[in-house]
């Protein structure tokens, strides 16, 4: 093999691997729920931690591919037991233009700015040997994005769910339901839910799971026009640092309409407890309760251990 043979090689090889990251940041999306998957759980980050992610989400049905990314989320454990959130996405829509879904997925490509998710989680039980821990995670999507372009709502909208949690060894189970509320033309209040499993494959190391997810109809506008259930399978890998990690998700609708689900992101936490100096860590004994003796929950949630 000549050496200009081989030059030519190595740019295609890049260039079938740099196509690959971006394919895996635009894959049609329109909501994740909690990193990365689209089940949330009742788990705030600790009191005086942070957390913060750089992400990428799709979600695509034949109607039309809505993507986000490159999209920042940022989560403080502002008090015991409450977490306060921020999303500042940016976005696009790729409408497929099919006859068939006409007057629905008309129009041209766009990006730009998509509406900004505001929010606050709140644990109001916590987890016993023989009770789930329970808890809301609701939201208020603010209309940031041109409604005209089909970027955002063009009014407030409100995410209300509930959500329970239940360690058992090395498995976590997360499920709930809720209710999309959109005061908005085109668009109607829908419910969603769903279950999801994982478990920590190789300890401090790597997570696996998979979930079953659930939405109803969301209306004209959305890509979403009908109701769809899906099965999504991702985890976290943990580098070095155990506060730093890659998250990834992808899934596909088995009933209702045809739909594909991606998620790719980096992770990072850091942050104090309370009382105590020093950097901190997964074994910390002071919880998001301020209370001395137990592990933390963001610890616990990181690492998918039982407490």
């Amino acid at each position: 093999m000549t050496a200009n043979v081989r030059i030519t090689s190595m740019l295609d090889l890049r260039s079938k691997l740099s196509f690959l990251a971006l394919f895996l940041l635009v894959l049609p999306r329109m909501w994740a729920q909690g990193p990365p998957y689209q089940i949330d759980d009742p788990v705030p980050v600790d009191y005086g931690h942070y957390e913060a992610y750089i992400f990428g989400t799709a979600d695509g049905t034949p109607v039309e591919r809505d993507y986000t990314g490159p999209a920042f989320e940022f989560n403080w454990g502002a008090v015991p037991r409450i977490q306060l959130h921020l999303i500042l996405p940016l976005g696009g829509i790729v409408p497929s233009n099919n006859p068939v879904y006409l007057p629905n997925g008309a129009g041209p490509r766009e990006f730009g700015i998509t509406d900004v998710e505001t929010g606050f989680k709140w644990a109001w039980i916590k987890e016993s040997p023989h009770f789930p821990q329970v808890g809301t995670f609701t939201m208020f999507e603010l209309p940031s994005g041109n409604d005209s372009k089909g970027l955002g709502v063009g009014k407030v909208w409100y995410k209300v769910p509930l959500w329970l949690q239940k360690n058992i060894g090395k498995w976590t189970l997360d499920g709930g339901a809720g209710e999309t509320i959109v005061p908005q033309t085109d668009y109607r209040n829908f419910p969603y839910g769903g279950f999801l499993l994982k478990r920590d494959v190789i300890h401090n190391k790597l997570e696996l799971g998979g979930e079953v997810f659930s939405h109803g109809a969301e209306g004209n506008a959305p890509a979403q026009i009908r109701a769809s259930t899906m099965i999504d399978f991702g985890g976290y890998y943990h580098f070095t640092n155990p506060d730093h990690q890659l998250l990834f998700a992808y899934g596909h609708s088995v009933a209702g309409l045809s739909e594909t689900y991606a998620y790719l992101g980096l992770y990072w936490a850091w942050g104090k407890d309370k009382g105590r100096s020093g950097r901190s860590d997964t074994t910390s004994q002071i919880n998001s309760d301020g209370e001395i003796g137990l592990p933390s929950w963001a610890g616990i949630r990181r690492l998918g251990r039982q407490p």
